[in-house]
């Protein structure tokens, strides 16, 4: 297994906007095509702003032909068209659980 974590930093004040719209139009795109989604986290101290989600996939392969979907989804332009504005930046790290991690 791999999970990928992404961060994405809104503009100041953005943030619970952004998870209004992402609980509306993003997330139940992203479940029917991605599907493991282990965390959804928004920060409280360090850098602010910012929006974590860890999505598990089985393979690099397995993610790769999961996000190709979603690119081509008809319902996710209407989705980026909303909230992209409102990132002022995006990072995405992919992580191997440990052997002993309860997340496997």
């Amino acid at each position: 297994m791999i999970i990928e974590q992404r961060t994405y930093t809104l503009l100041p004040g953005k943030l619970p906007e952004f998870l209004n719209i992402y609980e509306e139009l993003g997330l139940p795109i992203q479940l029917r095509i991605l599907g493991n989604l282990i965390a959804a986290m928004t920060t409280e101290v360090g850098p602010l702003n910012q929006y974590i989600h860890l999505w598990g996939y089985e393979s690099m392969a397995d993610r790769e032909a999961r996000r190709a979907k979603l690119a081509v989804d008809p319902d996710w332009p209407t989705y980026l068209a909303t909230a992209a504005p409102m990132f002022q930046s995006m990072k995405s790290k992919i992580c191997v659980p440990a052997r002993y991690s309860p997340v496997r």
